[in-house]
């Protein structure tokens, strides 16, 4: 399955086969914009002339790995953060996982495990731990038992949340629609 995210073909192909990019762009997914995060990791394989595996990331040394991300255009709002928290998660899959980032979802038995595995990765909290997994579940077909519930309302059909639900320009159009009634009721609220 390949997926649809505002960002180049190139790209999307990218996040669709290798587990390692999409991690790294669910990562960058904060405090920059969808197409921002989603496009780096293509950005970080053609700085590197290859696309890398965690072992190598998690090996990378930590002041050149922050010069690629901050490299202009920068990876990243906070490259050298970002790049040490990139290459924190790709340790934690190194040691826990075997290398393999498809790991850290693959052998989940349900929908329970699957967002507390997720959660446990450097930059994922619980809620982009549930949005993570409802990605892999409505659009990659990663379904462990329970994961609609698991994920909760991020999980939920016909919704237009978060990430996990952009499959063209209308639903991204909605997602950013739900999230800018966020920020005005927690500006309201202020």
């Amino acid at each position: 399955m390949t997926l649809s995210l505002p960002v180049s073909d190139d790209a999307n192909a990218l996040l669709s086969r290798s587990p390692l990019a999409l991690l790294i762009g669910m990562l960058l997914d904060q405090q920059v914009t969808i197409e921002k995060a989603f496009s780096s990791p293509a950005v970080l394989v053609e700085r590197l002339g290859h696309e890398p595996d965690t072992r190598e990331l998690a090996a990378y040394d930590p002041e050149a790995l922050a010069a690629l991300f901050a490299e202009r255009p920068a990876l990243h709002r906070y490259p050298r953060a970002m790049a040490a928290r990139v290459q924190d998660m790709c340790r934690l899959i190194a040691d826990r996982y075997d290398g393999d980032a498809a790991g850290v979802w693959s052998g989940a038995q349900s929908g329970d495990e699957l967002v507390k595995r997720v959660a446990e990765l450097p930059g994922f909290g619980a809620q982009k731990a549930r949005i993570f997994a409802a990605l892999l579940g409505k659009q990659l077909g990663v379904r462990p038992e329970g994961w609609r519930e698991a994920t909760g309302p991020f999980g939920d059909e016909a919704t237009y949340l978060s990430v996990a639900d952009i499959v063209d320009e209308d639903s991204l159009a909605q997602v950013r629609a739900y999230k800018q009634q966020l920020k005005a009721a927690a500006k309201a609220r202020r």
